[in-house]
């Protein structure tokens, strides 16, 4: 709108501007001198009025908006100051009329003072048991100052340590400030004094001294306190009650005693087939007296004792107590400190006699009363008692041929017969586990001991079989010479009652002779799969046990042990720190030499292999030949499936590294379905190209599986187990010894030095 100086302002005398098409209405409430309430209450920055960039984060220098213009910071109160809060600790004194020796108690607060409005707030902590409404005193708001400025209000400037300060006709006395409060007022040029002392609370401490004089006080214990913690423990005896008379017997019984209420209840246990029929219990749930002079009289025990009954009628009767109880007779009832094995339990009249309890008893009273003796007390029997002959040892009739024993055994022990079982857990866990020997025969005839068995033993069920090993023109035809059965120790009377006692695994071993079916095996050697077993398996085998063979030799050699060097150096001349390894015969007829007897074949041959020189043949795979039975395998399978190999490696492989573990490799081959037997696979992880720390390329692997990359010769279907990359065995481990290791793991060096010295 234009406006002519000099006329009033009205209708008619002002004209429009024809130039302006718009007319917006001007917003307001998006913005408040320049900053905007679209951000989150923190603009990016702002510029004060000397030009300086003003970081809404930092808190001000200058006092806030409450005071004169041009001294407060440049954003409203609200922005700057936002949760920011001044804490105080001070104290009042409240006047007591009624406590005694008391006439004040100290009551302390913490007050705040809120920086974005200037309202103030004063809470009391809570203090337990104080017996005081505590927690908001003074509700946040703007609080007036004392009489006559009553018109203004509390500021920053009014609250400082060491200051009181009258709030709502209450003194307070301001005595600490937190760090953040001491940091603000001190950048605002308002100095804080140190923290003072608080006074002592004369009710406070006139509580501690009245507690004091209560040395022993009496602890309060909930009526089901006992039964919450004791809830379903039952302490469980085994006893006897001895009724044996004309026509008694020695009843057993089974105690229980519950701790949740000190209850006890006793049942009865019937042996078969003795008659007995009825309720088991022999004692209903109740707490057991541990006097009983008779039953009492009808009236004896009553709640209260009746002295007199007044009155004619029954309207007017009138009843007179006896407040002390003076004829009632205290009773005492069997507590959990009174049983023990071996005590005598007066149960109404009965002598019942504890003889036994169970582990849960026993950790019981181990924990709370320290008994370590629970050994259980003796049973008496009857001499004619038919339950004590039933307990003697079963006689069966001895072994007559037919059938196995433990076949034999079943059909003596029931009427029915019922074959006889076998450890199956033994067998699914030792199930295919085959211990084979090498053996000869002792025989007079000189044919039969050139002879060579294999003798296989199964784990399993602990049964042996035997095969001939054909010769040429040797006059023996060979194959199953024995088979697969269970064979006895010999020496033990065959037809008797008793079950026999059979060839156990540890048995068997190199140099050991056998009595298998009426002939003699010598055991000459063993296979790899069987040294190793028995080598991982110690405790079942002690000739493999390299530990307590090398003691033995160790004790042995302590005084012989510079003739054993010597005897095991290639030359007399030679040193011991020279020599690195000397050959299994050398070591062999050393220790021979030296303990004789006391050590066997199959101990030498366990030293040897543990301290063995030699070192397994590496495995030698050609790339080509294995990429091409590779893409053989891909061929054969139709499988075209690289894209989706690709597309699970970069899944695994999201950073692209360009090495992989070789356990991720191995499940995305799998992954993905290649179709490579397993022993394809470790040809091809063999010849991948692989880092220092052991980890697969990733694109050598596509390369190596892409059938675009590169061609690759044409080969014949191959045996992937054993052509593709020939695995020799190692199977002269412990022809070589590492003689350093073995004078190492002796440790007789230095007894040989004192014994020169």
């Amino acid at each position: 709108m234009l406006r002519i100086p000099g006329i009033p302002f009205l209708p008619g005398t002002t004209f429009r501007d024809i130039s302006k098409t718009k007319y917006p209405k001007a917003q307001t409430l998006m913005s408040y001198k320049g900053i905007s309430m679209l951000n989150d209450r923190k603009p990016p920055g702002l510029v004060d009025s000397h030009g300086m960039i003003v970081d809404p984060n930092c808190p001000p220098a200058q006092v806030p908006s409450t005071y004169p213009p041009k001294v407060g910071p440049k954003l409203p109160p609200w922005l700057a100051y936002d949760k920011q809060v001044l804490c105080f600790n001070a104290y009042f004194k409240e006047t007591l009329q009624e406590v005694y020796h008391a006439p004040y108690q100290v009551r302390k607060v913490k007050i705040f003072y809120y920086l974005e409005d200037g309202t103030m707030q004063i809470v009391e902590p809570k203090v337990l048991n104080s017996g005081i409404p505590q927690g908001c005193m003074v509700h946040r708001q703007r609080i007036p100052k004392a009489p006559p400025c009553q018109s203004e209000f509390i500021s920053i400037l009014d609250l400082n340590v060491n200051t009181t300060v009258q709030i709502f006709d209450r003194v307070y006395h301001i005595t600490s400030c937190d760090k953040f409060t001491r940091h603000f007022l001190n950048k605002s040029g308002i100095p804080v004094p140190d923290p003072i002392d608080e006074p002592v609370d004369p009710t406070t401490e006139m509580r501690k001294r009245s507690g004091l004089k209560l040395t022993n006080p009496i602890p309060k214990k909930h009526s089901f306190a006992q039964f919450l913690e004791f809830d379903r423990k039952v302490l469980k005896f085994q006893g006897y009650w001895d009724d044996r008379s004309e026509f008694g017997d020695v009843r057993k019984l089974d105690i229980c005693y519950y701790l949740s209420d000190d209850t006890m209840d006793i049942k009865e246990r019937f042996p078969k087939n003795s008659g007995r029929e009825g309720p088991s219990t022999f004692l209903k749930r109740c707490k057991l007296p541990r006097e009983f002079s008779g039953l009492s009289l009808p009236g004896q025990q009553t709640p209260q004792s009746l002295l007199n009954v007044l009155g004619t009628n029954m309207r007017n009767v009138r009843y007179v107590m006896d407040p002390l109880d003076v004829g009632r007779k205290e009773i005492t009832y069997y507590k959990d400190q009174d049983l023990q094995i071996g005590t005598v339990l007066n149960v109404y009249g009965r002598a019942v006699v504890l003889t036994d309890c169970d582990e849960f008893t026993k950790t019981y009273y181990r924990k709370k009363y320290g008994i370590e003796d629970f050994s259980p007390a003796p049973v008496p029997y009857r001499s004619d008692d038919a339950s004590t002959a039933r307990r003697r040892e079963r006689i069966l009739p001895p072994y007559n041929g037919w059938g196995s024993y433990e076949d034999s055994e079943g059909n003596c022990i029931s009427v029915e017969p019922k074959p006889p079982q076998a450890d199956f857990k033994k067998f699914i866990q030792l199930d295919r586990y085959i211990l084979r020997f090498g053996a000869k025969v002792l025989s007079t005839i000189r044919e039969n001991c050139e002879r060579m068995f294999i003798i296989s033993y199964f784990l399993s069920d602990d049964t042996i079989q035997i095969f001939e090993v054909a010769a040429r023109n040797s006059g023996f035809l060979g194959g199953e010479f024995l088979k697969r059965s269970r064979i006895p120790l010999p020496g033990q009377q065959k037809f008797t009652s008793r079950r026999p006692q059979y060839y156990e695994p540890y048995n068997f071993y190199i140099g050991a002779t056998v009595s298998l079916k009426d002939h003699i095996f010598h055991v000459v050697s063993a296979d790899e799969y069987t040294l190793i077993y028995m080598e991982q398996h110690p405790q079942q085998f002690p000739l493999a046990d390299i530990q307590s063979i090398m003691n033995k030799v160790r004790e042995t050699l302590r005084n012989s042990y510079k003739d054993f060097v010597c005897k095991c150096l290639p030359d007399a001349n030679a040193d011991a720190k020279e020599v690195h390894a000397i050959g299994y015969e050398t070591l062999k007829q050393a220790l021979v030499s030296a303990l004789g007897d006391n050590i066997t074949n199959h101990e030498i041959i366990t030293i040897c292999r543990f301290f063995s020189a030699e070192q397994a043949p590496p495995i030698t795979c050609n790339r080509e030949i294995v990429r091409a039975a590779v893409h053989l395998e891909m061929k054969r399978s139709l499988w075209n499936g690289i894209d989706e190999m690709k597309e699970y490696l970069f899944h695994i492989n999201p950073l692209n590294k360009p090495y992989l573990s070789e356990s991720k490799i191995r499940s995305a081959v799998k992954g993905c379905r290649l179709p490579f037997p397993q022993e394809l696979i470790d040809d091809m992880m063999r010849v991948l190209n692989q880092n220092a720390c052991g980890e697969i390329e990733v694109c050598d692997l596509l390369n190596f599986l892409d059938m675009n990359c590169g061609k690759v010769p044409d080969i014949t279907p191959v045996n992937l187990a054993f052509e593709l990359c020939p695995k020799i065995p190692f199977l002269h481990k412990g022809r070589l010894v590492n003689f350093q290791c073995f004078l190492k793991h002796l440790g007789l060096d230095e007894d040989l030095k004192k014994q020169c010295d």
